[in-house]
């Protein structure tokens, strides 16, 4: 079978970032070395560091991004695009226009002979009062109706300035770094998770900007896929195995 591959936390975007027209620009090199030898590219959540569509707007720019992706749904390629808590404002564009599946919640996905539990990550087992506030008011359909009613000019740079101060805070607290089996929220929800679905093998995620291969159970393991910022990392199934890679220029092979 052709290789599954799982990415996430590009940011794209994102105006903490000097180098992000260079950063897009290494993702499809990325996604262009892969064209022909994947079956399917799972986008794993906050792909863009800040994603609404209007009713007649999307946010300009990522046409690279995006043409590379139409480029791999039109030739078979089944692109999934899980929303995160930073691009989770989608309404339709990317499946009519891209050719994307789009997946607002966590998906049990059979792959090969193997059972994947894949999300993005976010208010899976985090006990964070605010952090939960938050989700709930950026999932609110009447919070979003509220966003949409802004032009489009105030609305984006209100939520690509909210996007960076939570990029540039994530960095100065060093809260990307392991917390530890017993502590890691994602760890903790897998395990817990695992109790009740015990044919589950991989649980996949985003989100942390960590990178984590951690065995849990008796034959399931869990993989934090780290990011496209500064780290470049994702993961390849390839009908028998599951390993995690880095992306380097010139070097790394499909």
């Amino acid at each position: 079978m052709k290789k599954v591959y799982f990415l996430s936390d590009a940011h794209l975007g994102s105006w903490a970032m000097d180098h992000r027209r260079q950063q897009e620009r290494r993702l499809v090199r990325f996604l262009d070395s892969i064209k022909n030898h994947a079956s399917a590219v799972y986008l794993l959540g906050d792909m863009f560091d800040f994603w609404n569509e209007y009713r007649l707007v999307v946010p300009k720019g990522y046409t690279r991004f995006l043409g590379k992706l139409s480029e791999l749904t039109d030739s078979g390629v089944e692109v999934h695009f899980f929303t995160g808590n930073h691009d989770l404002w989608t309404y339709g564009y990317l499946e009519r226009e891209c050719g994307l599946i789009v997946h607002r919640q966590p998906l049990t996905q059979e792959i090969g002979d193997r059972v994947f539990y894949l999300a993005h990550g976010d208010g899976l087992g985090d006990p964070d009062p605010v952090f939960k506030c938050l989700r709930w008011v950026f999932h609110n359909r009447t919070c979003q109706r509220l966003l949409n009613m802004l032009h489009p000019r105030w609305g984006m740079w209100l939520g690509l300035s909210w996007a960076k101060h939570s990029l540039q805070k994530h960095k100065q607290k060093g809260e990307a770094a392991y917390l530890g089996e017993d502590r890691e929220h994602l760890v903790v929800y897998s395990k817990k998770y695992l109790e009740a679905h015990p044919d589950i093998d991989f649980f996949i995620y985003g989100h942390r900007h960590i990178q984590l291969d951690l065995p849990i159970g008796n034959h399931s393991r869990i993989l934090i896929l780290g990011d496209w910022i500064s780290q470049f990392t994702y993961a390849v199934f390839d009908g028998e195995e599951l390993y995690m890679e880095q992306y380097i220029e010139g070097e790394t092979k499909p």
